[in-house]
Formats: C-alpha cells, structure tokens, sequence
C-alpha cells in the first residue's frame, strides 16, 4: 500500500506548531523573491537566519496565531529577538532544523566554524523540505484542476513487456515470451508435450506505458521581476510540483531544469527553490541548446522543452563564448539564431511547449512561430494560473509511440 502523507491543523500554542504546518505557512516566501532588489537583482543572493525568522514572524501576524501580550511586548520592543515572541520563533527555527526540514550554514570565510549569530548563516532547503514543497504546490494546483491523482501515460497499445496485465495472443517470433501457463498447457495437454509445437505458446500482453523526458526551461531574467509583479515564483512552483508529479506518479519519466538569462544552466531540483532571478537579459538560444544537450543522453519514447518565459530573445552566446545583448526590439541576429535552435529541436523530434506570461505582439509572433516549427503547443498565461496551465497539458499529452 502507498504511503500517504498526511499535513495535520494546527490548534495548539506556538511551540506545539508542527514543522509541516509551518513549511505550508511560510512556502511562499521560501520560494519567493523577497530579499532580491527588483532593480538591482542578485543571482547569488541566498537567504539569512533572519529571513526566516521574518517570514515565520509575518505568517504567525497574518493568521493571528500570536498571543495578544506577546504581540504587544513584540509591538514596544527595541528589538523582537530578544522578546518571549522572539524565543518561541527561534525555538520553531530550531524545530525545523532538528526535524531535517532546512539546513543552517556559515559562509566559510567568516571564520566562525559555525558558531556565531543567526543573521550571519544562511540556510539550505534540505530533499525533505523540497519533496514537500512540491507535494504542496502540486496538491493546490491539482486542487484547481479538479484532480487529486494521475496515473502514468497509458496508450491504447499493447506489447509483450515484464507488466502482464493486457489479453492473451498466440506467441509470435519477437515476443517477450510471458508465458500464460494456464492457456498454453490447455493446447498442448490434449496431443502430448512431445508433440508441441510453437503454435500452442500463448503469451499475455503487456499494458504499454510510454515514457517521457522533460526539460523544464525557465526564464529568470530582470523581467521576471520587474513591473510590480513576481512571475519567477509562480514558475518555481509550477517547477517542483510537475517533479513532484513525475517522481510519485510518473517513475519512468526524467524531468530535468534549465534556468536561462545572459546564458544558461542547469539546476538541480534541490537547488531550484531558492534560486533567485539571474542576469539582464533573455538568451533563449541558450536554453534551448543547453535542454537538447541534456534531452540526447536521454531514451524515451517522447522527448519535450517545457518553455516559462515572459520576455522575447535578447541574448546570444557567440562561439568564443561573449554574450552578444540587444534588449530593444527582435533582433535580427539574436532570433535568427533561436530560431536555428528551434530547427535542431524539430529534426530531433523534440516537442516545444512554449508558456508565455506576456502578450506583446512581437511575442505572440515568435511563440507562435516556436510552435508551428516543432509541432509544440503555445499558452499565453498569467503568474495566476500558469501552473495549471502546465500541469494540465502534461497529464493530458499523451506521449507519441514509438512503434
């Protein structure tokens, strides 16, 4: 039987609050962009003890969980460290380090071999906490979908694998010889072993379930940020539940990250929580080639580019490795290349599903000219419901088969 998680409701005092509980209060600033200047963003910007403690502080607020004298000795205090408030945040911290849910670390050049105050670590989401985080985001977007579960690619085919789940047949050369023992003696018991012939072999098919690598490519340049809205949080999250689905639901699928700015680079799903918005500008080309790279040492049957961007393609990466950058309008050379990498992925077969969270006519053009090119399908979204945008055409596309 499949182990089922469980998130329990929080009715206690502050120090009974459940490690859980707490993630699922304070996820979205774990994922957010709250510490990166949307003017000046910092890609290597990580976030302190002190984040934390102002996150679970201004969650604790909003849901009006904090006693009234603690809120009011909090409200005249110089400081709301040193208050019995302050100890009890502390004392949650700790809680979700012991419970494996983050990770406290000092810079290594500080000198204070992991001593010293909580403003001055930082902290690492842990595989715990980003199997939650994407359990947690996958059930509120499925929730909006009206899903509470997905099985695996199912096809209308049939083939003679190790799942013997489909109808009889009579053995054919080629084969897998999954022999029904029952169906076979029945032919051969009425004439007698010796004379058995291959006619009398009867095997059962095999339900045959496609498989799928996915590239996830996300944009997380300035714009990403910029314009009084956070898009790049939305695309983490859309990002960790579509893993989280792949691993629970989907074992024989890959899903791979791609983040892409001035260049591109891969990401670990570990990683991929706290990664913050990146250089300038939009090296789609980058990207691209970078997931066709990654997809090649991959062999399944279906191979897809799941595209999040809201900006046309304003970088290149030239061959003696210098970022060429043109932010003001389609330049001629920067998509005349990424349109050469959407060729590539073409005559690789591979599929790109590009979603858009812009609507610029310059942009619906060069989506729409991805699409048509390999095949792929073009979603103009928003950071509302781009992940159910995602998570719908994933669980919907069926994967091609491969005959």
């Amino acid at each position: 039987m499949a182990r089922v998680t469980r998130y329990s409701k929080f009715e206690g005092e502050l120090d009974q609050l459940d490690s859980s509980e707490l993630m699922q209060m304070i996820q979205e600033a774990l994922l957010g962009q709250g510490m990166n200047d949307p003017y000046d963003p910092d890609p290597n910007a990580r976030p302190s003890m002190d984040d934390l403690f102002d996150a679970i502080l201004e969650a604790l607020a909003e849901r009006g969980m904090i006693p009234e004298e603690q809120l009011m000795e909090a409200m005249q205090s110089a400081d709301v460290h040193d208050t019995a408030l302050g100890q009890q945040i502390r004392g949650l911290m700790d809680k979700l380090q012991q419970d494996g849910f983050i990770r406290k670390e000092f810079d290594e050049q500080d000198g204070q071999g992991g001593a010293g105050p909580s403003g001055e670590a930082t902290f690492q989401l842990t595989d715990k906490s980003i199997d939650f985080l994407g359990y947690k985001s996958l059930r509120d977007l499925m929730g909006g979908l009206g899903r509470s579960s997905a099985g695996a690619h199912d096809t209308r085919e049939y083939a003679s694998g190790v799942e013997m789940s489909g109808e009889l047949k009579n053995y054919e050369f080629g084969d897998t010889l999954n022999l029904d023992t029952t169906a076979t003696l029945g032919n051969v018991l009425s004439k007698g072993m010796d004379n058995m012939e291959e006619s009398d072999l009867v095997i059962r098919q095999a339900e045959y379930n496609s498989s799928a690598a996915t590239i996830v490519l996300l944009d997380c340049s300035h714009s990403m940020i910029l314009y009084g809205e956070d898009r790049f949080t939305p695309a983490k999250q859309v990002a960790l539940a579509l893993a989280h689905l792949i691993r629970t639901q989907y074992p024989g699928d890959t899903v791979k990250f791609v983040l892409f700015h001035d260049s591109a680079e891969e990401v670990p799903v570990s990683k991929l929580a706290q990664a913050q918005i990146g250089p300038y500008h939009t090296n789609t080309a980058g990207g691209l080639r970078l997931a066709q790279q990654l997809l090649k040492r991959e062999n399944k049957d279906m191979k897809q580019i799941v595209m999040i961007t809201d900006g046309k393609p304003s970088a290149l990466t030239l061959p003696d490795g210098r970022i060429y950058k043109n932010a003001y309008g389609l330049d001629p050379y920067v998509l005349g290349a990424t349109l050469r990498e959407v060729a590539n992925c073409r005559r690789s077969g591979i599929q790109v599903n590009t979603f858009m969270l812009a609507r610029d006519p310059e942009l619906v053009g060069f989506v729409r000219r991805v699409s048509e090119m390999t095949k792929g399908k073009a979603y103009f979204t928003t950071p509302q419901n781009i992940g159910q945008y995602v998570l719908m055409d994933f669980v919907t596309n069926k994967t091609k088969l491969v005959n």
